[in-house]
């Protein structure tokens, strides 16, 4: 299949390409975060390995749900009934997500407040494979919001790959410096199973069909993020 060239000349192209990675890097935040999280147990060694085979395994995904835009239309069918509301098969693939993130999240927090250490959470390891299948199953369950967006915003098939793999390399990029951060200031871990937390209900409650509007839960995290660099900067002036 040839690409159009004549797309290239076409600002139309080029605003709703840029428009669609800015909108994939904001849905490929919750991705980032599990990512960022999973690596930071592992050992050193292995660290960057996992995210580079998390954040592939998230673009190899995400092409591919592209190239199968019509059996994805009909993840949106109900498949079960129970008691008379309707369940898809992209409903059922979130609220399985949605309870694997609140399951870990909140098995981590419960860990790592009974750990007595500067640095809980930094003894608990996991497995390489481990982690590996965890991110693969999550990338899942995170690019179903990333591709029906980019769906809807444009039918050009071309664009919308072009999009995903630039997203995903600026994912990349920053997963080493977030990965780094946690290392370095263990609250943040803490911050980040919070946004998990979060982030699980959500996926949830629209497996359940409640719609929430992302830009509330990202305005959260921002917030969020703000009052612990307040924190931060504190315990830095008074250190």
């Amino acid at each position: 299949m040839a690409f159009p060239l004549a797309l290239l000349t076409q600002p139309q192209t080029w605003a709703a390409l840029l428009t669609l990675i800015l909108m994939e890097v904001v849905l490929g935040i919750d991705n980032l975060i599990f990512v960022s999280f999973l690596s930071y147990k592992l050992p050193d060694t292995y660290r960057a390995q996992a995210r580079f085979i998390g954040l592939s395994g998230a673009l190899l995904v995400r092409i591919g749900l592209l190239f199968t835009l019509t059996r994805l239309v009909g993840l949106t069918q109900a498949v079960i009934h129970v008691f008379g509301h309707g369940f898809s098969w992209r409903d059922l693939i979130l609220i399985a997500g949605g309870l694997f993130l609140v399951y870990k999240a909140t098995s981590e927090i419960g860990h790592s407040s009974q750990v007595k250490s500067a640095d809980p959470v930094a003894k608990v390891r996991i497995g390489f494979v481990s982690a590996i299948v965890q991110i693969l199953w999550l990338d899942i369950i995170f690019s179903f919001d990333s591709i029906l967006t980019a769906v809807g915003m444009t039918d050009q098939i071309f664009i919308m790959v072009v999009a995903v793999i630039i997203a995903v390399i600026l994912m990349f990029l920053a997963s080493n410096a977030i990965s780094n951060f946690m290392q370095k200031h263990a609250s943040i871990v803490m911050l980040a199973l919070a946004f998990l937390l979060m982030i699980g209900m959500v996926l949830i409650a629209e497996g359940f069909g409640q719609h929430i509007d992302r830009g509330y839960i990202y305005a959260a995290m921002v917030f969020a993020g703000f009052v612990e660099a307040l924190h931060m900067l504190r315990r830095k002036s008074n250190g």
